[in-house]
């Protein structure tokens, strides 16, 4: 099963540097700055982060009077992985100011509903007799049609596509965040962290 992968840009530099225009000028502490800035992030609601796009094969088969017939479809369809960054809230930014590290905690990464390329599927199959009577082919097509998302989903929850994907999130945040701090002409790093890896809690 081929695997296509395409990562895509994000929106949250752009609308952070619209909202920066014509703020250099006003005294900004790190805090505020990153606070304004998680408002702008949160106002792209969900946002995907990263797309794949699979084939995968589904086969069902029947038999019956003694006869058989069996049908395989491929499959191919595209799955978004996204951020739902109206869950950020002002807890999930914190600012050490010894340390002169800003700590960004995301919402994880929701994978959305597979996307299949219909005109894009194909078919094969055998037994057309016992297609032909009653309904063998609409009890296959149907048993397909229920095994596509699994299928698809099983290729696309993997350890690794999810990672590529925070990575994809974390690098936005982090540089949408690092841009208006650096304007106002505060050196600071930015960490962006996800539920289940160490420093998550703030």
């Amino acid at each position: 099963m081929k695997t296509v992968l395409t990562l895509l840009a994000g929106l949250i530099i752009g609308a952070l540097a619209v909202w920066f225009v014509g703020r250099a000028e006003k005294p900004a502490d790190a805090q505020s700055v990153a606070a304004a800035s998680l408002d702008t992030i949160r106002a792209q609601n969900r946002l995907t982060v990263f797309a794949g796009r699979f084939t995968v094969a589904v086969t069902t088969r029947v038999q019956k009077l003694g006869l058989s017939a069996e049908k395989t479809l491929i499959v191919p369809a595209t799955v978004r992985y996204d951020i739902d960054y109206s869950k950020l809230g002002r807890d999930d930014i914190a600012w050490d100011a010894d340390a002169r590290v800003m700590t960004v905690r995301l919402p994880d990464i929701e994978i959305d509903e597979p996307q299949v390329d219909m005109a894009n599927i194909r078919e094969y199959g055998g037994g057309t007799i016992l297609m032909a009577l009653g309904n063998a082919e609409e009890v296959i097509d149907a048993a397909n049609r229920g095994k596509i998302r699994t299928a698809v989903l099983k290729e696309a929850d993997t350890a690794l596509l999810r990672e590529l994907a925070r990575r994809s999130a974390r690098s936005a945040v982090e540089r949408g965040i690092a841009l208006p701090l650096k304007a106002a002409g505060i050196d600071a790093r930015v960490i962006v962290r996800f539920p289940d890896e160490s420093g998550y809690g703030l």
